[in-house]
């Protein structure tokens, strides 16, 4: 098979797209013929060599990607024969190897796809998906909520505004760049495109007063979250799941921050069994259409520049490697 390899921690650069001998499944385990591979933040800072939080930095060489969604083409001993010729998807938690044509995935953590879904939405979900429904969970939004939503165009981002959205909350997305609030803009929600000065007045705009917003939801992190602060009633509620920019705001006092990401979160969501419970729920959710996934696909060679386009922050939803 092909596959993606890191031999030198480093730049995009050292994602090595080779032929490796096909992996064969254990006990307990399937081989998945992998048609979609999620790529995740976390994986460009395990390629650099950093290690996010629990989350070991792998032997070398190593296959990246901890996201799989594809057809089930092998048994291992002990795990159930009826997986066979199955639309499946798994999150592989901290064990990596998803960026290559075949991936061996242990049986528990096996959800059958929907025949309505699209592996590439399935993949999606599996992650990125779970994560954005318990942000939503712990956030609460009501009705008479006024959202800001940072980073609005990205893969939590954009199931956040439809979420918001459908309870009948005010939403305004923030993203960077005419493209991405374009799309934000398609989901139905007001945008404004936070690179540019004077952001935080379009919002107040938008919302019909100086300083109405009751939520913002945080991925972002560094100035643009330092300026979206300043839009919060007091009390107001600041949730955030992450800092691209590369740090947190600095807390403001009467304002309710809360870090919904990392320990964090895994903490807040509980047991693994509690994860499985939000992965599942996040997929019928996309099957149902209730939330709908935006993807940006790359190809499997083309891993490197995935993932220098993702920390350049210049991609839309989740992005997916494709064989």
């Amino acid at each position: 098979m092909f596959a993606v390899r890191l031999h030198a921690f480093g730049g995009p650069e050292e994602l090595r797209y080779e032929e490796v001998p096909d992996p064969e499944p254990g006990a307990g385990e399937v081989r998945v013929a992998v048609a979609a591979a999620g790529v995740h933040l976390v994986d460009t800072w395990l390629r650099a060599g950093r290690t996010p939080g629990p989350i070991p930095l792998p032997e070398l060489p190593t296959v990246p990607g901890r996201e799989v969604a594809g057809t089930v083409d092998r048994i291992g001993p002990g795990a159930d024969p009826a997986w066979l010729g199955r639309r499946v998807v798994a999150h592989l938690g901290t064990a990596p190897g998803g960026y290559a044509e075949l991936a061996v995935v242990p049986e528990a953590r096996l959800h059958a796809v929907p025949d309505t879904l699209d592996l590439r939405a399935a993949v999606a979900m599996i992650g990125t998906g779970r994560t954005a429904l318990a942000i939503l969970r712990l956030a609460e939004i009501e009705p008479g909520d006024t959202v800001v939503v940072l980073a609005a165009a990205g893969g939590i981002g954009t199931l956040l505004v439809q979420h918001a959205l459908s309870l009948g909350a005010a939403v305004v997305g923030a993203a960077g760049g005419p493209d991405k609030v374009a799309q934000v803009r398609a989901l139905g929600a007001a945008a404004v495109d936070y690179r540019q000065p004077g952001w935080t007045d379009e919002v107040r705009a938008a919302l019909g007063g100086e300083r109405a917003a009751t939520v913002v939801f945080d991925g972002v992190g560094g100035d643009a979250a330092a300026a979206a602060l300043t839009l919060l009633v007091p009390g107001g509620r600041h949730l955030v799941y992450g800092w691209a920019s590369g740090g947190p705001a600095e807390p403001v006092p009467g304002i309710d921050s809360r870090t919904l990401a990392g320990p964090a979160l895994a903490k807040l969501t509980g047991t693994p069994e509690g994860l499985r419970a939000l992965e599942s729920a996040a997929l019928s959710a996309a099957a149902e259409g209730t939330l709908v996934p935006g993807v940006q696909p790359f190809a499997l060679q083309d891993a490197g520049a995935a993932h220098a386009a993702l920390a350049a922050r210049a991609t839309t939803g989740k992005v997916v490697l494709t064989p």
